[in-house]
């Protein structure tokens, strides 16, 4: 998998022996999973949002749309 960097929201997740700091984005599912179950409400909530805006952003600039 290709990390993007297109969120702005990284974490720190460990890949075999080392550790990375990684987007939400580019995280797997598990990791995504692991890293949001001890985030509280408020925190998830911000999380979306943000993803939202980002995912806004990149569809204004490249003018797509969803089928």
């Amino acid at each position: 998998m290709t990390n993007r960097n297109l969120d702005g929201c990284y974490f720190r997740v460990r890949r075999g022996e080392k550790y990375e700091d990684l987007c939400f984005t580019d995280l797997t599912r598990d990791e995504q999973e692991e890293v949001l179950k001890d985030k509280s409400a408020e925190f998830i909530v911000g999380l979306t949002c943000h993803l939202a805006e980002v995912l806004r952003k990149i569809g204004d600039r490249l003018d797509l749309t969803g089928e």
